[in-house]
């Protein structure tokens, strides 16, 4: 056995610099724009090794061993998910249906403002409720560009769009792993979610159209935006705090899409903002391909349900595949949990991380049927032989797309890697305890701690997993409740989601701007920072000035 050391310096702030470094690397090399995301991922997975096995002391056979659990966990199931969110993609292209789709939601408004708040916003957060882990962004990517808007709006709004519903995500994923780790109820943990993140739901669209079109064209829409905001915040409070939390996203999401295309059949905006590309700079609009003018003939209905037949099929194997029966229905028949030899079990996590010496698992779990990558596959498929695609062509079809993102998913796995390793090996918990203390000031950067949990892991649900039972013994030696702490970390998590690496390469793969994750996490980096701050300030207030938001869930 080998027990996680905190501060293996015996300097706090040295130790906390050292774990800092795997994570640093990567970022500055990707924001550097000088190397590619590969070969950065790569390097920064060297690091890791070197700080854990060198100062963290972490055995070596250890370390490669965990490293390569997460090269593994990256392909399975966050790589797996994207590969076949662009096979469906491409086939909706070839056979027409995706220029279909475009004249469908020209049909609502070709204000491209207003296409944000219907694609980017409402029918993501579908896609995050329903399987989560990469697919909104994957989707709402290879749609706006689709749509003619450029990569890098495409990409970075996409990021942006894809934080309120994400502690909601994949039918309460995250809610449960928090759960799990914190010993509290899932649903007093789901309420509390829901008394922070309704705010952020309000903002969020806002936010999401001023990184567009800037201030002036914010407000020139704002009545749609408030419609969107508020028809998604209502009912995100109204399902966490009276129903459950695993169909938040589902029960908002649907109710604003209806709300927002309602409205707009009695309103639209004095002017239409048909500029595809981001307000001020962006490098990415000249390395778009001339427009083609879209066709505005209205569809038949026979060519609208052709259109909306793909998404709706994965609509309904999603809602499928993320129900908790099938995939205990489909684990029981295909599952296979490979225990790394010499590594499971035998790491321990200590005080004050854990209550007392817990042992961590290193599983493998390849729950192949039950992976939502697997269902996406369905999908595409079933959609395939229903719009004329034969088995042969369709052969052909996946095998350009695994050449297409081959890069993408060696991205992914590093950078997976790098999360599994640093979780293992305790230089997470490091970085964490540095944020548990900061005393009063806890319930603003606890709620950071979230934040740096997701830009970590790239998960909520990791996140929670990673630091939740910290921010439970930590809010409960300071007097603070365990249930908003708990909460702050997923609710803070979220906003963490946009410049998390593995999400960059997902937004960088489904938009076809490879090569650039530099420029993407450049332009997301700002907003996820102030918004993070933002939430921070709101457990803050929740903890000291209107405690009475908690009074029902003490």
């Amino acid at each position: 056995m080998w027990n996680q050391i905190y501060n293996p310096l015996g300097n706090t702030a040295l130790s906390t610099i050292a774990a800092a470094v795997p994570v640093v690397t990567l970022l500055v090399l990707i924001a550097s724009g000088k190397v590619k995301a590969h070969l950065a991922a790569i390097v920064a997975l060297i690091a890791a090794n070197i700080i854990t096995i060198g100062i963290f002391t972490m055995p070596a056979g250890m370390s490669i061993r965990a490293s390569l659990l997460g090269v593994v966990v990256g392909f399975f199931p966050i790589g797996w998910i994207v590969l076949n969110v662009i096979f469906l993609y491409r086939i909706t292209v070839e056979t027409g249906r995706f220029e279909l789709l475009q004249r469908a939601i020209g049909g609502v408004t070709t204000d491209r403002r207003l296409q944000l708040l219907l694609i980017a916003f409402a029918f993501g957060a579908f896609f995050e409720g329903a399987s989560g882990f990469g697919t909104p962004v994957a989707i709402t990517g290879a749609v706006l560009i689709g749509l003619g808007f450029s990569p890098l709006a495409a990409s970075g709004l996409s990021l942006i769009a894809n934080t309120a519903p994400v502690a909601y995500g994949a039918l309460g994923t995250p809610i449960q792993g928090l759960a799990s780790v914190t010993g509290l109820d899932p649903y007093i943990l789901g309420a509390m979610v829901g008394r922070q993140l309704p705010f952020f739901s309000l903002i969020v669209p806002f936010w999401l159209i001023w990184a567009f079109a800037g201030w002036r064209g914010m407000i020139a829409i704002w009545p749609a935006i408030l419609v969107t905001g508020v028809s998604f915040a209502v009912p995100q409070f109204v399902i966490s705090n009276y129903i459950n939390p695993w169909i938040v996203d589902i029960g908002a999401s649907l109710i604003s899409m209806g709300c927002l295309i309602l409205f707009l059949k009695v309103w639209q905006p004095r002017e239409l903002w048909t500029s595809p590309a981001l307000r001020g700079r962006d490098e990415s609009a000249a390395t778009m391909a001339p427009a083609k003018p879209l066709n505005t003939a209205k569809l038949s209905q026979a060519q609208l349900w052709s259109a909306l037949l793909p998404w709706i099929i994965v609509c309904i194997v999603m809602l499928v595949w993320g129900n908790g029966s099938f995939k205990n229905w489909a684990n029981s028949i295909f599952t296979w949990n490979y225990q790394v030899p010499e590594l499971h079990n035998m790491i321990n996590k200590v005080p004050p991380v854990a209550a007392k010496p817990t042992p961590e698992a290193a599983v493998f779990a390849f729950t192949y049927l039950s992976f939502t990558g697997t269902g996406m596959l369905i999908a595409a498929i079933i959609s395939g032989f229903l719009m004329g695609f034969s088995p042969a062509k369709m052969i052909a079809e996946y095998g350009r797309t695994i050449r297409l993102c081959a890069i993408s998913l060696i991205t992914i796995s590093a950078m997976l890697a790098i999360g599994t390793l640093t979780r293992l090996s305790g230089v997470d918990a490091t970085l964490g305890l540095a944020f548990a203390a900061t005393g009063v000031l806890y319930p603003f950067f606890g709620t950071l701690l979230g934040w740096l949990g997701v830009a970590l892991t790239g998960s909520d649900t990791a996140s929670n997993v990673l630091f939740g039972n910290l921010q439970r013994i930590t809010s409960e030696q300071l007097g603070l409740s365990p249930v908003l702490m708990a909460a702050a970390n997923s609710s803070g998590g979220v906003m963490g989601k946009m410049i998390d690496a593995q999400s960059i390469v997902v937004a960088s793969t489904a938009t076809n701007w490879y090569g650039h994750e530099g420029s993407i996490l450049r332009y997301v980096f700002l907003h996820s920072i102030v918004l993070a701050c933002l939430v921070g300030v709101l457990v803050t207030l929740q903890a000291y000035v209107y405690p009475f938001t908690m009074l029902v869930l003490q």
